[in-house]
């Protein structure tokens, strides 16, 4: 019965960390392309090490400018911002 309530509890705290961004969803013909998403990134100074679409989401991982990690969520036809997490 412990280890039931322990498995529980780990579930409880560990959604957190695999929770993802909420983007609006547009039609697939409406979306940036993927290159022009891409340039754009990197315009701003980012050096994307992954960059892939999830759910409504376009999702990077790479650095800062700076060399700080991070982790971006984009609207795919805005590419606006919708959540990040930059290392501090």
């Amino acid at each position: 019965m412990l280890r039931i309530g322990l498995f529980l509890l780990a579930g409880v705290f560990s959604t957190g960390a695999f929770a993802s961004a909420k983007c609006a969803s547009h039609p697939k013909n409406e979306w940036m392309t993927e290159a022009d998403a891409r340039a754009k990134i990197e315009a701003q100074g980012y050096t994307i090490k992954k960059f892939k679409v999830d759910g409504n989401c376009y999702e990077i991982y790479g650095t800062t400018k700076e060399g700080k990690k991070a982790e971006i969520y984009y609207d795919t036809k805005t590419l606006d911002v919708v959540k990040s997490e930059i290392e501090k």
